[in-house]
């Protein structure tokens, strides 16, 4: 997308077959389009016509599903669950809004959401809902010939500024997976980034494990994690499968995910989960322990969840794929540290360990993990390191399981690749490190767990000391950071989020624990929409509790 397009911004009350979000797509002729759509349910995949969006095509969960199409210049978000319910959680400045049965007491829902002159155009809407449209603001008429009314949106008080177009230049601190996706994000949209790395290059880090995981979460409750984890875990799949896919852009599989049970008691749990939400069979469903044990090669007394469409990659290797992506918008500093940051004017400076200027720009993106907190701006973040220790193991040695799928339950483990199954991994509350066997002996115990076998309990005594420390950064309340940093020094008396003082172009990608890969493509997504002044790609529930501000608004509440 060109940094001087400006997009326009549609939402449709109903999707339906998809036949308006087609005719608006091809009427863009290249223009920048955001397309948001509320669907009840979605309907199937075979039943999409246009094969470009039937590809990408998202699974019939709750949430929102933003689709990324013609190199980033059309966005559909695909906004499931019923209108009243939906409504209130969409941020958008909306250009033109396509009405069909909405009730009446939505017409101010909408109205929240028009930019002074929106355009609507209803399908033929009873009396009470033309009302309530004037009533709102929308200055309606009779469309010519149909049952339908066309109107403008004419707000009665002073609408507020729009926001200026952003200086498409910035900075990013860490070439990890949560900072390769915001430079791949930010080059996608035109800015012009430069990268700050203190080691020789990417993912040097908690981005260098051989293998991570990707799968989602499940509860009961559909609480705020999950409700996350289903929206990243998508969303990383079709971004996957739209520059390329797993095991072709970079290294891994979609070899699927097995989540053991821990007893009969979880695993009573783990089948009433399924049974209150009823999940599409593609993104998760019962294996039983005959079926379970005949992936594992011997008998597990309890089943589990499968996530056939999970699997495993190595991180760095889609940090280079992101990073190659970026063509030259990128500029790349490495082995240079960045252990502060100074205003100079509006912009800000990087400095380097010894003061000199590394890098300058309206906006700078911390994505280093714990090593934000040695930046004086952002040092009271409650930020932690995680120690985890993963275990290799050469596949042709004795006892090592060869299993054709990711398992896991209080651990996991890996298929081979490149002769290697991993085992792990650990969490610790140190900072050594250094390899340790007592930490080799905690993952191949619970290995033992998982797969039966005496040969595999063997290991746990027999197999050379191997494998990789990493440290994980971690959030309190274990969810990502997303957005802009808070002012510590400028904070008063606070109520609400958006009464948080923030530096001004400082902006966080932190506390990805052990889920970053999929976390890192729809952080980056949330985070280039904030800064574009775009429709986010997720609730605003979510949003919410992404905000680094969260955690100094909870503690000047505690305080006042």
């Amino acid at each position: 997308m060109t940094a001087s397009a400006r997009r326009r911004v549609v939402l449709d009350t109903y999707f339906g077959d998809g036949a308006r979000f087609s005719a608006a797509w091809a009427s863009a002729a290249g223009a920048p389009l955001h397309y948001l759509a509320v669907a009840p349910a979605l309907p199937a995949a075979s039943d999409i016509a246009d094969a470009r969006l039937r590809a990408l095509w998202p699974l019939d969960v709750p949430g929102f599903h933003r689709i990324v199409l013609d190199d980033g210049r059309v966005t559909l978000d695909l906004l499931v669950g019923a209108l009243d319910a939906v409504l209130p959680q969409v941020e958008a400045r909306v250009d033109e809004f396509v009405v069909s049965a909405c009730p009446p007491g939505l017409a101010r829902a909408l109205a929240k959401l028009a930019a002074q002159g929106a355009t609507l155009h209803a399908e033929a809407p009873d009396e009470a809902l033309v009302w309530a449209l004037t009533a709102a603001g929308f200055a309606c008429q009779a469309s010519a010939g149909s049952p339908d009314v066309d109107a403008v949106y004419r707000s009665r008080k002073p609408p507020p500024a729009a926001p200026p177009p952003p200086q498409r230049r910035a900075i990013v601190v860490g070439a990890g997976l949560a900072g390769s996706a915001a430079c791949q994000r930010l080059c996608a949209n035109g800015w012009q980034v430069t990268l700050i790395e203190r080691h020789a290059g990417p993912a040097r880090e908690a981005s260098g494990n051989l293998a991570g995981i990707f799968m989602p979460l499940l509860s009961k409750d559909d609480n705020i994690p999950t409700r996350l984890s289903r929206a990243a875990y998508l969303f990383a799949l079709r971004e996957w499968r739209r520059l390329g896919g797993v095991g072709q852009a970079f290294d891994g599989a979609d070899c699927g995910v097995l989540q053991l049970a821990r007893d009969a008691a979880h695993a009573r749990v783990q089948r009433e989960v399924l049974a209150a939400w009823d999940y599409p069979p593609e993104y998760a469903r019962w294996l039983a322990a005959d079926a379970a044990g005949a992936l594992l090669g011997g008998e597990t007394p309890h089943g589990g969840w499968l996530f056939e469409r999970g699997g495993w990659v190595r991180p760095a290797s889609r940090c280079e794929a992101m990073l190659a992506a970026c063509g030259d918008r990128l500029r790349r500093v490495f082995d240079a540290r960045a252990p502060e940051l100074r205003r100079a004017g509006e912009e800000w400076q990087v400095l380097g360990a010894d003061g000199t200027a590394l890098a300058q720009a309206p906006t700078v993106i911390l994505a280093n993990g714990t090593g934000a907190v040695d930046i004086a701006q952002v040092a009271r973040l409650p930020l932690s390191a995680l120690r985890g220790q993963v275990t290799h193991l050469a596949q042709d040695q004795a006892g090592v399981p060869r299993l054709p799928l990711v398992v896991c339950r209080e651990a996991y483990v890996t298929p081979p690749a490149n002769g290697i199954v991993c085992a792990g991994a650990t969490y610790d509350n140190d900072d050594d490190p250094a390899l340790r066997a007592s930490s080799q002996l905690e993952n191949l115990t619970r290995l033992a767990e998982i797969v039966p076998g005496e040969a595999v309990a063997a290991l746990a005594a027999g197999a050379p000391l191997a494998g990789r420390v990493g440290f994980r950064c971690a959030a309190p309340d274990r969810l990502p950071l997303c957005g802009a940093l808070p002012d510590y020094a400028a904070a008063g008396r606070l109520e609400r989020l958006r009464d948080v003082p923030r530096h001004p172009g400082l902006y966080g990608l932190l506390g990805y624990a052990s889920r970053g890969l999929i976390w890192a493509p729809l952080m980056a997504e949330l985070l280039v929409s904030q800064l574009e002044h775009a429709p986010p790609p997720l609730e605003a529930a979510l949003v919410a509790a992404l905000d680094p501000g969260r955690f100094l608004l909870k503690e000047r509440r505690r305080a006042q």
